[in-house]
């Protein structure tokens, strides 16, 4: 089961003090050997993460990254290679914030070719608008970003796909059981052997409902990951 926390624009130095407590209680949990641990914090974090974290089960993920794969003349941009070099071992792309800043399919799959050739891992996300549900689109939706973003990457060992859709995230809301467990099943038959997350409103409250449906890999977490006791609260409470 992987549990990644997405700190967004969150946190500084001394937020990261925040990880002592997961790592502590890494080492007792005894189901920690069967998970993945991914902290995603802004890029400024990243290299002072990885070494907080050195030793323990936590691995360091970015939240973005440009397309290309070499250095360049793009000011304020920063190149899987680059993120690797200060870390980095998994990147999150996709994600519908910067969907909606702009993202086409069309250039999550250029930042995917360019994080898998620099050797990072991939979380990739893809989801529905409320609108597009309301529609009866959602596995239209899903399939062109599926599609679209994972065109001509034929090793896919190194990708696992978040399903978070885009009227959950934040809201409080989550699919219901049905729905979650029929639209995760449609994704692993679209893309075979792959690693299917929920994301959208994970939080203590709602994770003992999220656990029974049984074909989610794991949890990619919003808000309640930068909480500590939260966090934790989650792993717990998954395999309880």
């Amino acid at each position: 089961m992987y549990f990644i926390a997405n700190w967004k624009m969150f946190g500084g130095l001394s937020t990261l003090n925040s990880l002592k407590k997961v790592i502590k209680f890494l080492k007792i949990f005894k189901k920690s050997k069967k998970i993945k641990i991914i902290y995603c914090p802004p890029s400024t974090l990243i290299c002072p993460m990885s070494k907080k974290v050195i030793n323990s089960k936590i691995q360091v993920g970015a939240q973005n990254c440009h397309e290309s794969f070499t250095y360049g003349a793009s000011t304020g941009s920063i190149n899987p290679t680059m993120l690797k070099n200060v870390g980095a071992k998994y990147v999150i792309l996709g994600h519908s914030e910067n969907r909606d800043s702009g993202e086409t399919d069309k250039l999550i799959n250029a930042k995917i070719r360019a994080a898998t050739q620099a050797g990072l891992k991939v979380i990739f996300c893809i989801g529905e608008t409320l609108g597009q549900k309301r529609k009866k689109i959602t596995k239209k939706i899903l399939s062109k970003q599926i599609n679209f973003g994972l065109q001509k990457i034929k090793k896919r060992k190194n990708i696992v796909i978040a399903y978070e859709p885009v009227w959950s995230i934040g809201t409080g809301l989550i699919p219901k059981a049905d729905d979650l467990f029929n639209t995760i099943n449609f994704i692993k038959k679209k893309v075979i052997n792959i690693k299917v997350l929920y994301g959208g409103s994970v939080n203590p409250k709602n994770i003992n409902e999220l656990k029974l449906i049984k074909n989610i890999d794991g949890f990619l977490i919003g808000g309640a990951s930068q909480d500590p006791k939260k966090f934790i609260d989650i792993i717990k409470k998954t395999y309880n």
